[in-house]
């Protein structure tokens, strides 16, 4: 239940707007983002609807898409459909549009296209989720109980806390510009999660995988075909070049 309920108040901070990527306390870290790995793909799948299809619909995606990342129509049906939902059918939310409005003063928005629209001058959108899910600390001053280095004052909760476990946040006091000025220094364990440091860091990589491959499914086809086209004008124009320097040889 405790789960469930950090889950659904996860609407007020990713969620919250536009924030752009390298606007927070850290520098981006850069995401480990490998769209053909297939195993990565299917283990972010999995982590996405268990701990964001809660709150965040993928309204553009169908469950069935995820036949393009290796699972089967019935793994689709038996480990990632928790609903009545077909497999046909999009990935809406679980909670209610209503109650959301009523509850956070809105709905949170569709995660389908989050990794492209948070991409900034910092880096990728990849490079600021993997960031921002890394980057949750325990701070009692805000309403939620956590913050966030990434997106500092966000109003989303650590959804995945169990994972990591928890941790706070250590800050210098550096003089700039003759105000001072939070400084981040290091992190202060306070409580294990049920996940090392490096699975935790790979469990977040396989999730910002698939939301990177989600805001493009047919990115790798895209991909290889421009690749196959770029070849074949490179041959052709070979070809056309040594096709005119015969045709035109006997011309003065």
């Amino acid at each position: 239940m405790k789960k469930l309920i950090l889950t659904l108040v996860a609407a007020l901070g990713i969620v919250g707007g536009a924030h752009a990527a390298g606007a927070g306390l850290v520098p981006l870290d850069k995401a480990p983002v490998d769209t053909t790995n297939q195993a990565s793909l299917q283990n972010g799948a999995k982590l996405f609807v268990n701990y964001c299809l809660s709150c965040h619909s993928a309204a553009f995606m169908r469950y069935n898409r995820l036949q393009d990342i290796g699972l089967s129509e019935q793994e689709i049906k038996d480990n990632l459909l928790f609903t009545t939902s077909k497999v046909g059918d999009t990935m809406v939310a679980a909670i209610d549009p209503k109650q959301a409005a009523s509850w956070f003063g809105g709905n949170p928005p569709d995660l389908t296209v989050i990794a492209r629209s948070r991409a900034g001058g910092g880096g990728s959108g990849a490079d600021y989720l993997y960031t921002f899910l890394r980057t949750f600390y325990r701070d009692e001053s805000k309403a939620t109980g956590w913050n966030n280095l990434a997106f500092p004052s966000v109003g989303m909760p650590h959804v995945l806390w169990q994972l990591q476990g928890e941790r706070r946040a250590l800050f210098d006091e550096v003089l700039v510009d003759g105000q001072n000025t939070q400084v981040f220094k290091g992190w202060e364990p306070t409580t294990q999660g049920t996940m090392s440091a490096q699975e935790y860091d790979q469990a977040v990589g396989d999730l910002v995988n698939y939301l990177q491959w989600m805001g493009e499914p047919a990115q790798n086809t895209r991909i290889r075909v421009g690749v196959g086209v770029l070849i074949f004008l490179g041959i052709f124009i070979v070809i056309a070049w040594r096709l005119n320097a015969a045709f035109w040889k006997d011309v003065k």
